[in-house]
């Protein structure tokens, strides 16, 4: 078991107003959210986050807004999101020099690299940042499926202390998770919702559940029912969770995969009274009346409003 990360760590929502600016005021109220859940961390600047539409003074401003409301109460990982090993180490540099106590990094996007490639990334950014590093598994947005072995090679040379897996593949998450079993404070963490209950049984450290926006509570009392070795209340919990996920289908085809996840749990917190708008980063469109009456009737049978 790791010493270092694990639990609840959800890939925290950026809010904005309806004109389109970050919504500081609904942002710490969705911090001061899961920290009641009983989060065990917070990772800022992720997907959910809409890290990709972000200005560099947005980024900077969601991070110490965060941090803030924060007050050192969970660790808070960042995401030092940018196309290559420079740009990523600069970008590492500045988040930490914001509150970072980890950061989260994917491999190559828009250039095209290799494994070996891959590796020197991620060696190269080791050897420049003094904070943990995460591995960051997310093909549908780097086009590049990080290998276990090569996971398994970099957390044991002490180069990244952990994986957030968010590739959808369970038969590779499974192969890491083997593969991991000897390394020290080695800190794996699926992304993926609706089976959190398995991802645990096999030996994962945490969740890090972009629905966690929504129900941090309900995360983590799967993830203690689990600790406790009580699977049948965990199995219970994660179905009731699997449930509410059904939000993310609401939206009709006019919206993106990527806006209709995201504004579902923007939606949700709205329906809530946790955030102010649903209004997404430009170019997405935020739902619509009759989508947010169904993520209501959602919500609803499952007691969030």
């Amino acid at each position: 078991m790791s010493t270092q990360f694990q639990g609840v760590i959800p890939p925290v929502i950026t809010p904005r107003h309806a004109d389109g600016r970050i919504d500081t005021t609904s942002l710490k109220n969705v911090t001061q959210h899961l920290l009641d859940g009983g989060v065990t961390g917070l990772f800022v600047l992720g997907s959910s986050g809409e890290v990709p539409y972000m200005t560099n003074e947005e980024r900077e401003l969601v991070v110490t807004t965060v941090a803030d409301a924060n007050a050192g109460a969970v660790p808070l990982i960042v995401g030092a999101n940018e196309q290559t090993t420079n740009r990523v180490i600069e970008e590492a540099k500045k988040v930490i020099d914001l509150g970072a106590d980890a950061i989260v990094v994917t491999s190559l996007y828009y250039a095209i690299g290799n494994a070996q490639e891959t590796e020197t990334h991620f060696r190269r950014i080791h050897a420049a940042v003094d904070k943990p590093i995460f591995a960051y598994d997310v093909p549908v947005r780097t086009h590049f499926k990080l290998p276990s072995d090569l996971l398994a090679r970099l957390g044991r040379d002490g180069v990244i202390t952990g994986v957030k897996d968010s590739s959808g593949d369970d038969v590779s998450f499974r192969q890491l998770l083997l593969a991991a079993k000897d390394i020290p404070d080695f800190d794996i963490f699926t992304g993926h919702e609706v089976v959190v209950d398995g991802a645990l049984l096999g030996g994962a450290q945490g969740v890090v559940p972009g629905l966690g926006n929504v129900d941090p509570a309900g995360y983590r009392r799967l993830y203690d029912a689990a600790q406790a070795g009580d699977w049948t209340t965990a199995a219970a919990e994660q179905d009731r969770l699997a449930d509410l996920f059904e939000i993310v289908y609401t939206p009709n085809d006019r919206v993106s995969g990527g806006a209709a996840g995201l504004g579902a749990f923007k939606t949700a917190l709205q329906l809530m009274g946790v955030i102010e708008s649903n209004t997404m980063s430009t170019p997405m469109p935020s739902l619509n009346a009759e989508e947010t009456e169904a993520i209501r009737a959602i919500l609803k049978r499952n007691g969030l409003v």
